[in-house]
């Protein structure tokens, strides 16, 4: 028998939703969120009910009947660092959700929906790969400096969906398999994939890393102590310069890949330099984490929405291919992804994690 599952992802001003019989999408929408509706909630958490009140009315519109669920999945927020998998959503979750134990988020409201709709059908709530996956190495983990200890903050849901997707393809075993798998989108995640752990990557939430659209990636920190010091900027104003304002929006006040090598085809030089940039740095990352797998990789993986360029995967390929194949899934099926954790456990073939 096939299994109905709903699939929660809130972003900062949509939630996105759909239905999946088993791995079948029978409906996806985003729910637009106007900053008027918004407004009226002093924190995230807040927009809880507002949200699920949104996503019910939806449901109702398009004559589909919750009751006939066999489990909810939420996008995992902000929570103490966990190794990967889908973890039940239980009370210990939702009280660190609610708090935002490492900074609010509105991915911290895709449990608290999956839990409070899932209740009151009697059906079991998940979340899948949260960001906070951590599953480092402890010689990843120590920075140098005994006060920074570097932290796993990454697309987890996307890389762990696209590493066990390809190992199905190929009929093996994700935990057999050694991979490094790029992310790239608003930010760009690089990670080393070990007999199923991600055992090394950067932490693309605070900017780490290569330069992305939206992100600086990794930084002289000298320049960056004095600038932090300099009096000019409040620590919001340096904080934006490393995530949102940073990268190709720093350099070319642009996040737009695409337009920046439709500039370079042209001659624009600007953007042929930053383009460049971008290539090396995203190269230079795979060949560290290739390293990190002392450089038995069995495949590299290219992913997220950047992954669509027919100039920059070619050329990233070129650069990379002599240390292993390359595998091209382009864009991020998050829904999928969530709906794919949820039958993992569902069907038996997992076991669901528990929060503590």
């Amino acid at each position: 028998m096939f299994k109905l599952l709903l699939i929660i992802n809130p972003g900062s001003t949509s939630t996105k939703i759909g239905v999946f019989e088993d791995e079948k999408e029978l409906f996806e929408e985003t729910l637009r969120h106007t900053n008027e509706e918004l407004k009226k909630y002093d924190k995230i958490v807040d927009q809880f009910q507002f949200r699920k009140d949104v996503i019910l009315k939806v449901l109702k519109e398009k004559n589909f009947d919750i009751k006939n669920l066999d489990a909810v999945v939420g996008r995992g927020g902000m929570l103490k660092p966990v190794e990967g998998g889908t973890y039940a959503v239980n009370d210990e979750m939702i009280k660190d959700l609610k708090i935002g134990v490492q900074g609010p988020h509105a991915s911290n409201l895709g449990g608290i929906l999956a839990k409070a709709i899932g209740d009151e059908l009697s059906i079991p709530s998940f979340i899948v790969d949260p960001v906070v996956t951590d599953e480092l190495d402890e010689v990843a983990r120590l920075s140098g400096a005994p006060e920074l200890p570097r932290v796993s903050k990454f697309h987890a849901l996307n890389q762990k969906a696209v590493a066990k997707r390809f190992a199905k393809e190929t009929g093996k075993k994700y935990e057999d398999l050694n991979l490094v798998i790029v992310h790239m989108g608003g930010g760009v995640s690089v990670g080393a994939h070990k007999n199923g752990r991600v055992v090394d990557v950067n932490n693309t939430l605070d900017g780490d890393g290569p330069f992305s659209p939206e992100r600086a990636g990794s930084v002289p920190v000298g320049a960056l102590i004095k600038m932090c010091f300099s009096g000019k900027y409040s620590e919001e104003e340096v904080y934006s310069k490393i995530v949102g304002k940073g990268g190709f929006v720093g350099y070319l006040n642009t996040n737009d890949v695409k337009g920046t090598v439709d500039k370079m085809k042209e001659g624009d030089k600007e953007c042929e330099k930053i383009y460049k940039a971008f290539l090396y740095q995203i190269t230079k990352a795979i060949g560290e984490m290739s390293a990190a797998l002392n450089g038995k990789v069995d495949q590299i993986i290219l992913t997220g929405g950047i992954a669509y360029s027919d100039t920059l995967i070619p050329d990233l390929i070129s650069n990379v291919s002599w240390i292993s194949p390359v595998k091209v899934y382009p864009g991020e099926d998050e829904l999928l992804a969530l709906a794919q954790g949820g039958l993992r456990v569902l069907n038996g073939e997992e076991k669901a994690k528990e929060y503590k």
